[in-house]
């Protein structure tokens, strides 16, 4: 069994730190010019596009290896970190687990104030993936924390008193929040998950100076006994048969978030089915929408505008909930506004960002569950046996995923994307049994061991597991550069204009790489895995780059503990 660590926020700069920053309120303008603020970190991505490239350029690959310990703050917690910490007015916010929300002096480390939300333990059980946050949200004089149980709470972000509270969720259905929330146009927005455990996926918009609910937007249909929401989830409904809403139906809008102000359009990355066996969740077939979509919002009132469907049909837990970014890219001659994305299901998506229409998409690791992508209709081209109806099938990517929630990055210098790719296939085969009676039993499979598939076959699986940092070509669709790493799931990644990448690993290592080459540059251990991803922010002409660290999620520690605690220390 795996041993978890107390997880340390670590952060490490390239010369002295001082003095104090004049108190600014984050304004809607600020968070549109994210970019010509590169000494702060506004929001969970860096900016609206979530390109997680900083133009900060003090720290080089020229100088990178000097890099060396400033500070690092204890949380005193005992499970799974995977938040992006803020900083702004050199206050730093950074989430724990159980949704605690700790302000430091981000020049010193210095704790400010600690804001606990109480989040019941017996909670934890509705958790698929561990008692994780991935960030907050600052706007105005507030931030903004979304607790495990499904509540969204705004906070004086001087002295961490509370404002208001809103409850976004029921808490009789096993809803789980573990996303970061994100302001657009004074709204503050937030999902949930859950889809495991049987429900129906939606995304909310809050006032951000009252709390009152602004709009929701539901992914897929509810009872067809009752009336429908919107029109778009009316034809929605089309796309499913049977009694899909007795098991929710899954859709949940848990991670990816991103927005374009001149098009006043936000984009969000829509989640897997419920149950995963798509013949027992619409018996006669569809591509149930909205499933594994990006979904395009009018963010004033959260009316549908365009989708993109990854995975029709949804048979294999492929969500699109993993990182979405915009970029503008010059494609056959033309400038396009593009959204790109490396789901679950293992293709790279380059989307029109203006209407949804398919540019191309290609394999970024092997996969067997889909031959191609058809670039007339923008549809994968299935293999017939990855419906897994008779036989045991060994599925590439698994449940897991290509890349899953771990943040990529995109430097516009480059012109490459890079992201955590990883593989852990899994052994599915139909459960004619099945019948949704408790949240419990929503996957419909017989599945078999998450690492050898020993309870369906035996012998060695065909696909090995695998984890890297993989630098891609969005234009040509091609690998430029990977480094591969000990285990999969290993963290997010942050690049710069220093041409860096940085990332941290799964064994502890925090790593500073080429952006053109991948040639390492600098490493530095930890303690405890690493699967956040970092940031970087300027004080007093002074660049840091920061990570939090500490194991856990999906792949950490799961249902799997040692009673031995340790604390990492640098």
């Amino acid at each position: 069994m795996r041993p978890y660590f107390f997880p340390l926020l670590l952060l490490i700069c390239h010369f002295s730190c001082s003095s104090k920053s004049q108190e600014t309120p984050v304004t809607d303008q600020m968070l549109i010019d994210a970019d010509k603020t590169p000494g702060s970190w506004l929001t969970y991505g860096l900016n609206y596009s979530e390109t997680r490239f900083s133009e900060l350029n003090q720290i080089t690959d020229q100088n990178a290896k000097d890099l060396g310990l400033a500070w690092y703050f204890e949380m005193g917690a005992e499970r799974g970190v995977e938040a992006t910490p803020l900083v702004n007015n050199g206050i730093m916010y950074v989430t724990g687990p159980w949704s605690v929300l700790y302000a430091l002096d981000a020049r010193t480390g210095e704790r400010l104030w600690e804001y606990d939300p109480q989040v019941p333990k017996e909670y934890g059980g509705k958790a698929c993936c561990d008692v994780v946050n991935r960030g907050a949200a600052i706007y105005q004089d507030k931030v903004y924390v979304a607790s495990l149980d499904g509540r969204l709470i705004a906070l004086n972000a001087k002295d961490g008193s509370k404002v208001w509270e809103t409850l976004t969720v029921d808490q009789s259905i096993p809803y789980t929040i573990t996303g970061a929330p994100r302001v657009i146009k004074g709204k503050v927005i937030i999902g949930n998950g859950g889809a495991e455990f049987g429900v129906r996926g939606y995304i909310t918009a809050y006032d951000a100076e009252t709390g009152k609910q602004v709009w929701r937007f539901y992914s897929v249909p509810g009872n067809l006994e009752l009336p429908f929401e919107s029109k778009a989830i009316e034809e929605a409904s089309k796309t499913w048969t049977g009694k899909y809403w007795e098991a929710g139906g899954g859709g949940t809008m848990w991670d990816a978030m991103a927005y374009d102000p001149d098009l006043n359009l936000m984009y969000v990355g829509t989640g897997n089915g419920s149950p995963w066996n798509r013949r027992h969740r619409s018996p006669e077939g569809g591509d149930n929408l909205f499933l594994s979509s990006i979904v395009a919002l009018n963010p004033d009132d959260g009316e549908y505008v365009w989708h993109y469907q990854t995975t029709p049909g949804d048979n294999w837990d492929y969500t699109a909930t993993q990182h979405l970014i915009l970029a503008d890219l010059p494609i056959n001659g033309l400038e396009r506004k593009v959204i790109m994305q490396a789901p679950k299901n293992g293709f790279f998506y380059v989307i029109d960002r203006t209407n949804g229409e398919f540019i191309s998409g290609e394999p970024f690791v092997p996969i067997n569950w889909a031959s191609h992508i058809d670039y007339a209709t923008g549809r994968p081209v299935e293999n017939p046996s990855a419906a897994y109806n008779d036989i045991p099938y060994e599925a590439v990517p698994g449940p897991n995923g290509a890349h899953n929630w771990h943040p990529m990055a995109f430097n516009p210098q480059t012109g490459l994307v890079y992201i955590p790719a990883q593989n852990m296939s899994f052994f599915m085969i139909h459960d004619p049994k099945y019948k949704f009676n408790d949240p419990s039993e929503t996957m419909a499979i017989a599945a078999g061991d998450w690492n050898t598939g020993s309870m369906l076959v035996s012998g060695e699986r065909e696909y090995p597991n695998f984890g890297k940092l993989l630098a891609w070509d969005p234009i040509k669709q091609e690998k430029i550069w990977e480094v591969e790493h000990f285990a999969p799931a290993n963290g997010g990644v942050l690049t710069t204009a220093g041409n860096l990448v940085f990332q941290g690993t799964s064994d502890g290592r925090f790593v500073a790489y080429n952006a053109k080459s991948g040639e390492k540059l600098w490493e530095n251990p930890t303690g405890t895995g690493i699967i956040a991803a970092p940031m970087t922010y300027e004080l007093d002409g002074v660049q840091y780059i920061t990570i939090a660290a500490g194991w856990g999620g999906s792949t950490g520690l799961g249902s799997t503990f040692s009673e031995t605690q340790t604390t990492g220390k640098i």
